[in-house]
């Protein structure tokens, strides 16, 4: 970086001025599309601080594109030009500053200190950016700090002396207080410039006005920062939700031994099954719990939303229900005290449930829905839903009665029990019309577990838009 204005050696040739009015053009061209696409940032989300994020990107991009356009402007234009046109110690002129109407002020100044003479030279921008008046003068380097911020001063001496002792190119950054109390951060690059002898002569430097793109870059930090702790709550809200969720609901019921004279006991496997996406954790729970009297307990439910919230929700619900199974309370009346406690909750919410009891002494299974779909019953090759029982959404209308059916189950039927997520896919809802189609292969399975497996199988993929509980109970053929 040879000086202009103290050192004895040939200029450097400028650029064509073609190519750089190219680049200009298209500098300018992506500016606008930034722009663009800022302006289209503003009126999305406040709230949402991926979008805070994303808009402050695009100023930064701005701010930065506008630094290159001036950037190659200096380049057509050539040497950036001075307050007035005395001639310099070395005779060379300083032309007047030529800047068209309109123009914004420029945010790159020249400056050079001459150790012989002790002359300061600034270049008009210069001024302009310390909110100096060219009458007062130049800072010599020796007045240069008392601008600076105190804990910046170091910064500032170790550059000039790394320069005027060392040799070393200066690069660097401090902030300078001016005189209407506004602080700037400037950006400082120079070379030492050496006489004839290889001593230095003098110190010339281009310092940058960057406080626009420094606060810019700032907004982008801490709209990164404010997005990374977005997500980082909802990693751990997830992780919290599927450690809840997995010590809720055992990986496997297992089977359960006859309890009693009768047809005898029922075989039962259930799993859990995640949304596509895998982030969408809801209340959805399944259970089976032998009771007191010797009956079975059999339920799925599901409650409305998402993460820590709906399955701390659905904990409470599913701890009530076995609660009331235990005590002997019958599905019908189970239901309806299940719904006065989400009423009362302090975040009411909305869900579905249907509710079994079966008798393995009678092979009686008398069950209740609230807004759920009804059992599907498969026996042999064929399978049908159990004929619906009134019954309205858990939260929805206080005080009601929720009705209860009964049916008897023969040796070898399969008795499935599912949210209503689980046959619902990208762009279709298939319903229960598509889970009763499995009914040939499972009649051929050997097993509760089998036939979850084929469950598994056929809807457990990526195109599951909710995540989803089933439950399979079959009878000793």
């Amino acid at each position: 970086m040879p000086s202009h204005l103290f050192a004895d050696r040939p200029a450097p040739q400028p650029p064509e001025r073609h190519a750089v009015d190219a680049l200009i053009t298209r500098a300018l061209r992506l500016r606008g599309d930034v722009d663009a696409v800022r302006r289209h940032a503003v009126v999305a989300d406040e709230d949402d601080p991926r979008l805070r994020w994303q808009r402050a990107l695009c100023e930064l991009a701005v701010h930065q594109l506008d630094d290159l356009g001036e950037h190659l402007g200096h380049l057509r234009n050539g040497i950036p030009t001075q307050t007035t046109d005395e001639p310099t110690p070395q005779g060379l002129r300083r032309p007047a500053a030529d800047r068209p109407p309109g123009t914004p002020p420029s945010r790159v100044g020249t400056a050079e200190w001459n150790l012989l003479t002790d002359e300061a030279s600034w270049s008009e921008e210069l001024y302009r950016i310390f909110g100096r008046a060219p009458q007062a003068g130049a800072l010599s380097l020796d007045e240069l700090p008392s601008v600076l911020l105190a804990e910046d001063q170091p910064v500032l001496t170790s550059m000039v002396t790394g320069c005027l002792v060392d040799g070393r190119p200066m690069d660097g950054e401090f902030r300078i207080l001016r005189p209407d109390g506004s602080l700037r951060t400037l950006h400082m690059t120079g070379e030492p410039v050496l006489d004839a002898y290889g001593c230095t002569a003098s110190m010339w430097a281009v310092l940058r006005d960057v406080s626009a793109l420094r606060r810019t870059q700032h907004v982008v930090g801490s709209a990164r920062d404010t997005l990374g702790d977005r997500e980082h709550r909802a990693r751990a809200e997830r992780r919290m939700a599927a450690e809840l969720q997995e010590a809720l609901l055992p990986a496997r019921p297992g089977s359960l031994p006859p309890s009693g004279p009768g047809p005898g006991g029922l075989d039962i496997a259930a799993r859990y099954l995640p949304a596509g996406s895998g982030d969408l954790i809801g209340g959805n729970w399944y259970d089976a719990l032998r009771l007191p009297d010797g009956h079975l307990l059999l339920t799925v439910g599901e409650l409305t939303g998402h993460g820590i919230h709906a399955t701390t929700a659905m904990a409470t619900l599913l701890g009530a229900l076995r609660g009331m199974a235990v005590a002997g309370v019958g599905p019908g009346a189970l239901l309806g005290h299940l719904n006065q406690l989400i009423e009362c909750s302090a975040q009411p919410a909305l869900g579905s449930a249907v509710c079994c009891r079966f008798d393995p002494a009678t092979g009686t299974l008398t069950w209740a829905q609230a807004g759920h779909p009804a059992p599907l019953l498969f026996r042999g090759a064929t399978g049908r839903p159990l004929p619906p029982v009134d019954g309205v959404p858990l939260g929805a209308v206080s005080g009601v009665a929720y009705e209860q059916d009964q049916v008897v189950l023969l040796p070898g039927d399969v008795l499935m029990l599912h949210t209503d997520g689980l046959a619902r896919r990208s762009g279709r809802d298939t319903g229960p019309q598509a889970l009763l189609e499995l009914a040939p292969r499972l009649a051929e399975a050997r097993s509760a577990q089998d036939c979850v497996r084929t469950v598994a199988a056929e809807f457990g993929g990526d195109e599951r838009i909710e995540d989803a509980c089933v439950l399979v109970a079959r009878t000793a053929s």
